[in-house]
């Protein structure tokens, strides 16, 4: 039982009905059930075609038409990361420092007490060439000729060399390393 003004009936069981839109292709009269854009610049903004036609569109339109090949490159790396800035991420280590550096100016420290002073930190050592390291290895001081080298080499390897030390694994990561120090100092001082 219906309970309607008078005058009006409606039926809830039938479902609404969608209104139809013809196909926009001149001459058409099927329904335009798929829509494709208008334009590279109004992707949001659809012409409304029957299933023949908008395959036929879609074959004629290219979203890259009028762009030279750096327009096209370029549109193709902004929707890469989907058309969002994007920083580099290389050297955060360093952002991190200055950031820190700069909370901590001033003696305040995250922690401290009240009135003590922030203790300096002892500088960190600059990090060794391979060189330096080469002839710390070998033992030697920076400025040593390739004849100093090449004595000390023969000396360490002579010492470290597992037949001279009962086949010792040690013995032999040890003399690896010696082989691998004379080498980069033989390259560097041009002694090849």
């Amino acid at each position: 039982m219906q309970r309607n003004k008078p005058g009006l009936s409606f039926d809830f069981r039938e479902p609404p009905r969608a209104a139809v839109k013809a196909c926009e292709h001149p001459g058409c009269r099927e329904a335009g059930d798929y829509r494709a854009p208008k334009a590279r610049d109004r992707l949001n903004d659809y012409y409304w075609f029957c299933l023949d036609h908008v395959r036929e569109y879609n074959k004629s339109w290219d979203f890259y038409a009028g762009m030279n090949q750096a327009e096209i490159e370029n549109q193709v790396r902004h929707d890469t990361t989907w058309q969002r800035p994007t920083w580099p991420m290389g050297n955060w280590r360093t952002r991190e420092r200055a950031m820190r550096d700069k909370v901590f100016t001033g003696g305040f420290a995250f922690g401290a007490e009240w009135g003590e002073e922030r203790k300096a930190e002892a500088p960190r050592p600059k990090p060794r060439t391979p060189e330096e390291e080469a002839l710390h290895v070998l033992g030697l001081d920076p400025g040593s000729d390739f004849a100093t080298v090449k004595r000390r080499y023969r000396e360490l390897a002579k010492k470290h060399h597992p037949d001279a030390n009962g086949g010792s694994k040690q013995a032999e990561e040890r003399l690896k390393t010696i082989n691998q120090a004379y080498n980069t100092l033989k390259a560097s001082l041009g002694a090849g």
